[in-house]
């Protein structure tokens, strides 16, 4: 999987090597797109082996991701870790445990270069943008495969079992769209065999894979951790500004909040809860790129910090 060889390994009960990999999930935002930094035509995170040379897990990051990106990390948070045997590609004989990070970047920082590309990630997870309603792929895609895959269980109570955590996760029947599901929802349709990286083993007579750009080994599982760890964070943290430009005008920030959890928000509550909160400050000056009438200018309000251990946006979403 990766060009250089670990120079470290422990050795595993069954005298099989343990490697550990390190995995970032870098976000940023860019005309409306939440988008993540991609390597190998886009089918790999930025990734490599944790070596006896790094001073520490972090520092092996950071060297991984500007070697094989030229991009400088920023914010960077421990995501998950990640030890299923069953879940990488079939070729590796180590067995792999997969420490993954959550990185935020700026707009201005996420230009295009020959050895990576920034992708949206609704291009690996088509259902979970909602921003223009209900995307269609989820009744007329979805739904039908996944009653079929619960009808196809043995017994009423495991077809009853599976129908109820479809619906859950994805908002059918009786039960509302949850935005944080992301994982849950990748989960499920990696159970019944839906995706691409469930099936590199060969299941002969399944349905094809619906739609959704797959990933090497377990790096779509991995980023759609990343996802619903960022979707949740926002609504308690102002992380948020880590992906915006030192000046931004309030609508370039609602837009920013709604890329990343795929919802529509309430713009006047919105705006209401950014002034009540105290979390930006205006910068004297506007601008006329908005098209319309002149936007005043704003800057994340940095003393809100240290002021508060809990700041957020406590998102408005539509519920429309």
């Amino acid at each position: 999987m990766y060009d250089k060889t670990p120079k470290h390994s422990a050795r595993a009960e069954q005298g099989r090597e343990v490697t550990v990999d390190l995995i970032a999930v870098l976000v940023a935002v860019t005309n409306d797109r939440p988008c993540v930094l991609t390597i190998r035509q886009a089918r790999a995170l930025p990734s490599g082996p944790f070596e006896l040379g790094h001073r520490s897990l972090q520092s092996g990051l950071r060297d991984w991701v500007e070697q094989q990106t030229g991009h400088p990390l920023g914010y960077i948070e421990q995501l998950y870790t990640f030890a299923d045997r069953d879940r990488v590609a079939h070729e590796r004989v180590q067995r792999v445990i997969s420490i993954s990070y959550l990185g935020l970047t700026r707009q201005d920082q996420a230009e295009d270069a020959p050895n990576r590309d920034w992708r949206c990630w609704y291009d690996y997870f088509p259902w979970e943008d909602h921003r223009a309603g209900q995307p269609p792929m989820l009744r007329d895609v979805l739904e039908p495969q996944l009653r079929d895959w619960a009808k196809a269980a043995t017994g009423a109570e495991l077809r009853q079992d599976r129908w109820q955590r479809a619906a859950i996760a994805f908002g059918f029947d009786a039960y509302g769209w949850n935005e944080e599901l992301v994982l849950q929802r990748y989960e499920l349709l990696y159970e019944a065999l839906l995706v691409e990286e469930a099936r590199r083993g060969g299941q002969a007579g399944e349905p094809l894979p619906i739609p959704g750009r797959s990933m090497t080994a377990d790096h779509r599982r991995i980023l759609a951790t990343g996802i619903a760890r960022l979707r949740s964070k926002i609504k308690y943290r102002p992380v948020v500004f880590e992906l915006m430009p030192p000046v931004f005008t309030l609508l370039q920030l609602q837009r920013t909040v709604e890329a990343l959890v795929g919802r529509l928000v309430h713009k006047q509550n919105f705006r209401r809860l950014i002034e009540q909160q105290e979390l930006v400050e205006e910068t004297g000056e506007t601008t006329a790129d908005t098209g319309g009438r002149p936007a005043k200018l704003f800057r994340f309000r940095h003393a809100v910090l240290p002021e508060r251990s809990v700041a957020g946006t406590k998102l408005p979403l539509s519920r429309a």
